[in-house]
């Protein structure tokens, strides 16, 4: 094999090492298993099933837990109140609270940041599961939030 073959094909894999996972399952017609996520909603709450919905179908597989003391339970696990939503979901060690775009829960996943997690507080119309059929989800931002309620803007839709 000559020197420069081998080098170009040296160069190929360290390119594909660098692709990350999404893109090299892409590149080589793999597909990855969905990424499980915890999810605690009420029973009843239609905009909560719709967001899991928007997590299923952008490669989540959310474990949905029906939980009616909401507040009890995001106290438990240190969600603040000036961020909290109506549902909140768990995965590799940060909290999602509220309607969070699966591309933002994507990005948080592949940047680690440190924070306690990323929150749609209230319940913005225009947002995943909120927002009408047809209707791309707009006019919000994601924070990122710390167990002692300090934010910082994350996305902005």
């Amino acid at each position: 094999m000559k020197r420069r073959v081998f080098v170009a094909r040296m160069a190929g894999l360290a390119a594909m090492g660098m692709m990350g996972d999404q893109l090299w399952a892409q590149a080589s017609g793999w597909r990855l298993a969905p990424t499980p996520i915890r999810v605690y909603k009420s029973s009843t709450c239609g905009c909560c099933k719709a967001w899991v919905e928007h997590l299923q179908a952008n490669g989540f597989s959310p474990v949905v837990h029906d939980q009616e003391e909401m507040d009890k339970l995001k106290d438990t696990l240190g969600v603040p109140s000036a961020v909290r939503s109506c549902h909140t979901a768990q995965l590799n060690g940060y909290l999602i609270e509220g309607h969070v775009p699966a591309s933002d829960i994507r990005r948080l996943l592949a940047e680690r940041p440190k924070i306690a997690g990323l929150a749609v507080p209230g319940m913005p119309p225009l947002t995943p599961g909120m927002a009408p059929e047809g209707v791309k989800p707009q006019d919000f931002e994601v924070v990122a939030f710390q167990v002692d309620g300090q934010t910082k803007t994350f996305a902005s839709h």
